[in-house]
């Protein structure tokens, strides 16, 4: 047994057929959720986790255009010398 973190009402699941990034539905007030975690089994609004996840992935391509321009200068570099 799971609480939603929407509505506070009990969600009965078998917590062992759950999985990380598995999505559920509460039944009381119709919220997505997502599993976050397993032990304990933590619950997260599926909206909140989408937009954790964009973040992650736009803050990787950041690091990804960083480090591509970052090589161009030290060809540029190596070049001049």
């Amino acid at each position: 047994m799971v609480m939603c973190p929407e509505c506070d009402s009990e969600i009965d699941i078998e917590e062992e057929d759950m999985d990380e990034g598995d999505v559920l539905s509460c039944d009381e007030c119709g919220a997505s959720l997502t599993v976050l975690g397993k032990n304990p089994l933590e619950l997260e609004a599926a909206d909140d986790y989408e937009e954790t996840t964009d973040e992650d992935e736009d803050e990787d391509e950041d690091d990804d255009e960083d480090f591509e321009e970052e090589a161009e200068k030290e060809e540029a570099e190596d070049d001049w010398h």
